[in-house]
């Protein structure tokens, strides 16, 4: 993964958003399940606790808001209890509600019963939807369209839609052109349809493979027949980007030019696909107002798309997740040896995540029981390890022109396997103190060989705000005892 994509995450501002859609609240009702109704066969859900949650176009705000964006929603709610519940929620945010216009319908609302038994995870066992689909009067779309006319004074036009009844084919095709008519783009999570039409004239439609499948009337079943299905709805609907997402083999983007390309994503231990949808949503906008490529785009909307089925229920991804997940990946593609200037880089990174970064150094000739257990202690001190490796030129200043007995490419290649180091560097200076300025590591480890102030370094690692830890020794266990074996086997 292109470390340009933490430079674009990194780098998210404030940008604008307006979200036009079908706001909704999911309310989950859960219980213990452990005896069977007298009355019918069904199981009786004795009440624990209920949780509400943002849903539909309220997730994508959600996910907007935590990754930084300014978001003016608009949509509607009923005079009820849900409606209530989903104007504090969208407050909560810190964002502009006042787009949320009152109408004589109940608030979509999706309440999910949730039963478990003997302290297992509690399963859905059944869902009640509260709504009015049928679409918006005259006069609220007028008061939609108020708002928008208001709020698009730049940035980027998400329209998320449910089929709940406030996109209307009048207000989707207004909203566009107003969109089209000051230079925004406009970005469409679209309904599950037969028919797209009213989404004609938009910047970008983001939908699945069986969305796809229904849109256009063809098979989608593999890149081909997606580039196809794509090229359909480009055409068609006179779009400049379609998004088609398809769960393990990625996402195939398709441009107006005629340029298609798949864009693989790796396997994720899906917990729940709820809410995934919405967050590529989110993440093609975040990703588009802070200046990236569609192919940059598309693919921050693979790694938070991936994050997010990982999570039980809707749950906004954050920043510093999305960071540290391509940084696992960039770092996993790329081993462990780093020059200086890309290692500053990547912990800088690492860092704005909230990770804590331990740092060591050695020689580490002919690798023994003691040295493993010494970087199981250094990692334990953090959430990062990095070693710093003496070259064959300096060890043989330190040490004698008869070692290393190992030379260094065999040594980090050896170091490289173990899994509590993330981060090898080499260093040819007596001493690593420059490279200890450069790391500024949270925790400086040394063995309990040394005092404190004995270790190269401590410091200025503790004027920073970190400390010293020394590892305990391993008696018997070092290069040098395991040299004069050798020696001695076979003198």
């Amino acid at each position: 993964m292109s470390s340009r994509l933490v430079e674009i995450v990194q780098n998210f501002t404030a940008p604008k958003v307006t979200l036009v859609g079908d706001f909704m609240i999911d309310r989950y009702l859960f219980g213990s399940t452990d005896r069977v109704s007298p009355e019918a066969p069904i199981p009786v859900l004795r009440f624990r606790r209920e949780e509400n949650r943002l849903g539909g176009a309220g997730f994508v705000l959600a996910g907007l808001a935590t990754l930084g964006a300014s978001v003016m929603s608009i949509g509607v709610c009923g005079d009820d209890n849900a409606g209530r519940v989903l104007r504090e929620k969208l407050a909560s945010y810190g964002q502009t509600i006042e787009g949320i216009v009152p109408c004589g319908r109940p608030t979509v609302e999706k309440v999910r019963l949730l039963g478990s038994s003997e302290d297992r995870t509690a399963q859905q066992m059944i869902r009640l939807d509260i709504e009015d689909n049928g679409p918006i009067d005259k006069a609220t779309e007028d008061k939609l369209f108020a708002a928008a006319e208001k709020a698009l004074t730049g940035g980027v036009l998400c329209l998320e839609d449910y089929n709940k009844g406030v996109l209307t084919e009048s207000l989707t095709a207004r909203l566009i052109a107003l969109a089209k008519s000051r230079r925004i783009p406009v970005l469409i999570d679209p309904a599950r349809l037969n028919d797209y039409s009213k989404y004609r004239g938009a910047t970008l439609i983001k939908l699945n493979r069986p969305e796809a499948e229904k849109a256009t009337g063809l098979p989608v079943k593999d890149e081909a027949t997606a580039r196809v299905a794509a090229k359909k709805l480009l055409d068609v609907l006179d779009l400049q980007v379609v998004v088609i997402t398809m769960n393990d083999k990625g996402s195939l983007l398709a441009r107006r030019d005629g340029s298609a390309e798949l864009l693989a994503s790796r396997p994720r231990q899906v917990a729940d696909a709820t809410g995934a949808g919405d967050m590529v949503l989110t993440a093609l906008a975040m990703a588009s107002a802070a200046g990236a490529s569609w192919h940059e785009a598309v693919e921050l909307a693979n790694v938070v798309g991936g994050l997010e089925v990982e999570k039980l229920g809707c749950v906004p991804i954050t920043r510093d997740e999305i960071i540290a997940d391509l940084l696992a990946e960039h770092h996993s593609a790329r081993g462990k040896e780093r020059k200086l200037d890309s290692l500053i880089a990547e912990l800088a990174g690492h860092r704005k995540a909230g990770r804590r970064i331990v740092f060591t150094n050695g020689c580490f000739d002919l690798i023994h029981l003691g040295h493993v257990k010494y970087f199981q202690f250094a990692k334990a001190q953090g959430d990062l390890l990095v070693v710093g490796v003496n070259t064959d030129n300096s060890i043989g200043r330190l040490k004698g022109p008869k070692r290393p007995v190992v030379n260094e490419e065999d040594r980090i290649g050896v170091l490289e396997e173990l899994e509590s180091i993330d981060y090898l560097i080499r260093f040819d200076t007596d001493t690593p103190l420059d490279l200890i300025k450069a790391v500024a590591p949270d925790v400086l480890v040394k063995g309990a060989d040394y005092a404190k102030e004995q270790v190269v370094g401590w410091d200025f690692v503790e004027a920073r705000g970190g400390c010293v830890a020394l590892a305990p020794l391993i008696e018997g266990r070092s290069s040098s005892n395991v040299i004069q074996k050798i020696i001695a086997a076979y003198s």
